[in-house]
């Protein structure tokens, strides 16, 4: 079974509207979405037939809204009940795009243990997607403690600190993309060879494989003996909020399909690329009339 694990869930509230500040402005179409990094995985994996169980913490209107969009999806979801509210995050699409997300609510310790208890129980053989930010009233050690606890294995989405204190439990892919990736080895990277050095870097600290995604560019997948890159066609970027973590999605949904690490990666690639040129995550579908387009070679 593969578990995701978004500690600081939301409900994103995307709004369609060409701003002005400082006078009425009216949105043009308005969407709500369960959201979340590891809830956008699971939501991904369920469009390539995949299962998955969601875990993390939920609580007041905002947390029944994702249970239910949950259920109706038929997404497997062991959700912690908190008293706090769950928080909701603006997603501004006008010229640009422009984010607004909240804090996040009040996480108790009781509650912290409750989801360690969860993961003690999985089983070697399971996946555990560690992904996203973390609520301020959470210790900055959690990610590293659930590491350190996991019996399964690990797949890790997360910015840079929480990203580096797990990457001596052995994570078997991490993904940053390359502006987190320069922020991890506090320099510019002008070339794929300046990528992979900077990849082979966090292979040594104990990363099995680095998924760098590059936007427009494609996608790299670095190990200790081979690095593929990914082109992918042109196309117009209507949303990139849920794009990296398809992208992730597509990964997984190969690899449990028995893919090879090289076509797993194009899985990825597609599903990453379907999400960025639609307006919520990607269908199956549309991750399939994509996948032909994108082009894997070892470089």
């Amino acid at each position: 079974m593969i578990y995701t694990v978004t500690l600081n869930p939301s409900v994103d509230y995307v709004v369609f509207s060409s701003v002005a500040l400082g006078t009425l402005n009216r949105a043009e179409k308005t969407f709500k979405f369960a959201g979340g990094k590891g809830i956008n995985v699971s939501r991904v994996l369920k469009a390539h037939q995949v299962p998955s169980t969601t875990l993390g913490f939920i609580g007041g209107f905002p947390g029944d809204f994702i249970k239910e969009a949950l259920l109706e999806s038929k997404i497997e979801n062991d959700l912690i009940e908190i008293e706090d509210d769950t928080r909701i995050n603006i997603k501004l699409k006008g010229s640009s795009e422009t984010e607004i997300n909240a804090p996040g609510p009040v996480i108790k310790q009781q509650d912290t243990e409750k989801l360690l208890e969860q993961i003690k129980q999985f089983k070697t053989e399971d996946t555990l997607v560690l992904a996203g930010s973390i609520p301020a009233s959470m210790e900055p050690s959690v990610y590293q403690q659930i590491a350190e606890i996991c019996p399964c294995k690990l797949v890790v989405d997360a910015e840079k600190e929480l990203l580096m204190s797990v990457l001596a439990s052995g994570p078997v892919f991490i993904k940053p993309n390359k502006t987190e990736l320069e922020e991890i080895v506090d320099r510019k990277l002008e070339s794929d060879e300046d990528i992979k050095h900077a990849a082979r870097e966090l292979i040594k600290q104990g990363a099995k494989n680095v998924m760098v995604s590059l936007g427009g560019d494609g996608a790299m997948l670095i190990s200790e003996s081979l690095v593929y890159k990914a082109e992918v066609p042109a196309g117009k970027v209507v949303n990139t909020v849920g794009a990296g973590d398809s992208t992730v999605a597509g990964m997984l949904a190969g690899c449990e399909q028995g893919l090879s690490l090289a076509d797993s990666f194009k899985l990825a690639v597609a599903s990453g690329t379907a999400t960025a040129f639609t307006e919520d995550l990607a269908t199956y579908e549309q991750i399939q009339n994509i996948l032909p387009d994108v082009r894997v070679t070892i470089v």
